[in-house]
């Protein structure tokens, strides 16, 4: 029997893009003439959360790019809330593509990423070839929008999305266990007023399972990364989320 072919290797390195530095993982052929394909994660997360579809793709012969965004892991953390707009990061993503001499990608968004990747779409689809989303739908951009309103009418001034809004609330963040904290977070099965709040995780005495797809070498290195960035940067999206809506 054949042995099996080796993962193909993510290669690291920073590049300057709209104004900041951002840490990029690719992996498959380097050439700007390989089809591309842009991944963009959510909150809590980094590029990791791609790597195991970066090396099937890469197999297939197309160019993986995996940012860290705007104020996470490796890349830049501007500290003004405003600067993590639609526009911010729409920007930083497409100075990248520019970096990497890349016309136009296929793009694959999780969470705030699939946010991301819907204003990509709808402020620069020139540079889209075909978008998968995962987990946000597309919300419409309106002048009038207030989506915080909805959410506190809807779950309550302690829904995590309302106390994300809290100035120095990231603080919060530093007297928890960041791996149990990672595999509640991750494994969350939970909705309403009770998803995702650090009150309840760090007071939860649960025996947690992880599932065949999360390992504890994976939530190690998500602590580790968040153990010296904070999470002030993922923050500032839930900061911006009005200004996002309303375009």
């Amino acid at each position: 029997m054949a042995a099996a072919a080796a993962a193909p290797e993510i290669r690291h390195r920073q590049v300057e893009a709209n104004g900041i530095t951002m840490h990029v993982a690719e992996a498959g052929p380097a050439s700007a003439a390989a089809p591309a394909v842009l991944f963009v994660h959510g909150f809590p997360e980094l590029w990791y959360s791609w790597r195991h579809q970066m090396g099937h793709l890469a197999a297939r012969g197309y160019r993986c790019v995996a940012p860290d965004l705007r104020g996470y892991g490796g890349t830049s953390a501007p500290p003004d809330p405003a600067s993590y707009t639609a526009f911010h990061v729409v920007g930083d993503l497409v100075a990248l593509l520019d970096a990497l001499r890349l016309r136009q990608v296929f793009v694959v968004g999780h969470d705030w990423g699939a946010i991301v990747s819907w204003n990509l779409c709808l402020l620069r689809p020139d540079r889209v070839r075909a978008l998968v989303n995962l987990s946000v739908a597309f919300m419409p951009r309106h002048p009038s929008a207030k989506p915080l309103d909805y959410f506190r009418r809807a779950y309550g001034d302690d829904y995590y999305v309302c106390k994300f809004q809290e100035p120095g609330y990231e603080a919060q963040f530093a007297s928890l266990d960041l791996k149990r904290f990672f595999k509640m977070a991750i494994t969350v099965q939970t909705t309403g007023s009770s998803a995702m709040s650090l009150q309840k995780m760090q007071s939860s005495n649960k025996q947690i399972t992880l599932p065949s797809w999360l390992s504890e070498e994976d939530v190690s290195y998500l602590a580790s990364v968040y153990a010296k960035t904070g999470f002030a940067g993922g923050l500032n999206y839930y900061r911006c989320l009005d200004l996002i809506s309303r375009g």
